[in-house]
């Protein structure tokens, strides 16, 4: 991989890897697929705890600061991944956007850039009924920050210059509680959400999804009429991204499972892996897994 035609880079994709669930092969194949479908070139940032053998060359790599290390910041609630906030992680030169490692990058990634309407502007997914926007804004200042739009943060369009904050009052809460002292504490997401709620934007679904939200439910006559709906399926062939949920349900592990093949998540969400469900997107990610397999056996780059 080299930067398109040796120009400099014009943004960050930010990468964060901690323990050993998930291989430097791996990570290269997102950064590779990534860079590959960007208009412009971008500087690659990987937040690691540790070296990373094998990686490719061109990735700058900072390490963890100690403070999102803790053991309890590496679990389910994630904080370990407010480190891409803190001020000399990531160089504030640039705009950033993070990705989660299960990512399936379909397309020009930079177009997410277009959410950014001011340099403090944070976009990630909209988990919640409540949307963020002027009713979310409105609510989070009547109710004094008890009541606020929340996200995921599988994917986040943010420029690291302006978003430090959110590290400095996390690192304050959490000193001054002694732990989780207040509940948009408990996971990063709901910490950025809480802490930045005046500048958050939802991430348009016809741009990126997340795989269980978009196309898992508990019932599969909903799942069926979902995949019947042209205008989903229209949007579907147009995704730039896709999230996957992790080690339980990988985009490659998806790729190689016969038609008809069934899911169901600790959620009791219903994964039925056909065309009629999934529409175009399940042609694009066994593409996508095996134009990555093709490669691997030539060792070659995109």
């Amino acid at each position: 991989m080299t930067e398109q035609a040796g120009t400099a880079p014009q943004w960050q994709l930010v990468l964060i890897l901690w323990g050993d669930k998930y291989g430097v092969d791996e990570l290269n194949a997102l950064i590779r697929q990534t860079v590959a479908r960007a208009s412009s070139a971008p500087r690659v940032v990987l937040i690691s705890d540790r070296d990373r053998p094998g990686l490719l060359p061109q990735v700058v790599v900072r390490p963890f600061p100690e403070f999102f290390l803790r053991p309890e910041f590496c679990t389910g609630g994630c904080q370990a991944k407010l480190a891409m906030f803190e001020a000399g992680v990531v160089p504030d030169d640039l705009p950033a956007i993070y990705l989660d490692l299960d990512t399936l990058v379909l397309g020009d990634i930079t177009a997410l850039f277009s959410l950014a309407k001011t340099p403090q502007t944070i976009a990630i997914f909209q988990s919640a009924l409540l949307p963020f926007g002027a009713l979310g804004r409105a609510l989070w200042r009547w109710t004094g920050g008890r009541r606020y739009a929340r996200g995921n943060s599988s994917i986040v369009v943010y420029h690291p210059a302006h978003c430090g904050l959110i590290a400095v009052q996390f690192r304050a809460l959490f000193d001054e509680h002694g732990g989780f002292g207040i509940r948009p504490m408990i996971a990063d997401e709901r910490f950025i959400s809480w802490v930045a709620q005046p500048v958050m934007r939802a991430i348009p679904r016809s741009m990126a999804v997340k795989f269980p939200t978009e196309f898992m439910t508990p019932w599969r006559w909903l799942n069926y009429l979902r995949g019947a709906l042209p205008w989903n399926r229209r949007r579907w062939a147009g995704l730039i991204a896709v999230t996957f949920p992790g080690l339980n349900l990988k985009g490659q592990d998806l790729a190689v499972q016969p038609e008809g093949f069934e899911f169901v998540d600790r959620k009791g969400r219903r994964l039925i892996w056909s065309d009629r469900t999934l529409g175009p997107l399940r042609r694009r990610t066994i593409d996508y897994y095996s134009a990555l397999i093709a490669q691997d056996n030539t060792g070659e780059s995109q």
